[in-house]
């Protein structure tokens, strides 16, 4: 079990309260939570669950999940049958050009709403419109000021 402050199992609480404002289950945040907080690189599923005091369920379902979205990755040991699981913290540069591309392919959806509309509803058009065109305007500058930072950080 890992040996937490009060003040780190409270940061771990926030933690899951913000993935669960994104739409994951509360186990899901709390797990990335504990693994961002936790000062060992890999924990057990038994650690997690001891650690969290969760179900042994709900822990499977929800490393599951980050698995599937490549949050976190898992690794063993040699003589060792168990999983160890850390937080996937090289992928987060693919993880912000592929939420761009989500955002871009989103306004494009509004677009064919909008087209669908027709004059209709002009004011709400020239809203959505506002919105597409920011949209496109972030997924195009985002890749952009990655790379500038990038550059900058050598």
């Amino acid at each position: 079990m890992a040996n937490l402050s009060q003040e780190q199992k409270q940061l771990i609480e926030t933690i899951g309260i913000y993935h669960e404002q994104q739409g994951f289950p509360p186990v899901v945040g709390r797990i990335m939570g504990l693994l961002f907080v936790s000062d060992q690189t890999h924990l057990s599923f038994e650690e997690i669950i001891d650690t969290l005091n969760i179900s042994k369920s709900a822990t499977s379902n929800a490393l599951n999940l980050l698995l599937q979205l490549r949050l976190i990755e898992y690794t063993t040991f040699p003589g060792d049958r168990k999983r160890y699981f850390s937080a996937l913290l090289d992928n987060w540069q693919q993880e912000v050009v592929n939420k761009m591309n989500s955002v871009l392919a989103f306004s494009k959806l509004l677009r064919q709403a909008n087209e669908l509309r027709g004059n209709k509803n002009p004011e709400m058009s020239k809203k959505v419109l506002d919105r597409i065109e920011f949209m496109e305007f972030l997924s195009a500058e985002v890749p952009v000021l990655l790379e500038k930072w990038l550059k900058n950080r050598k």
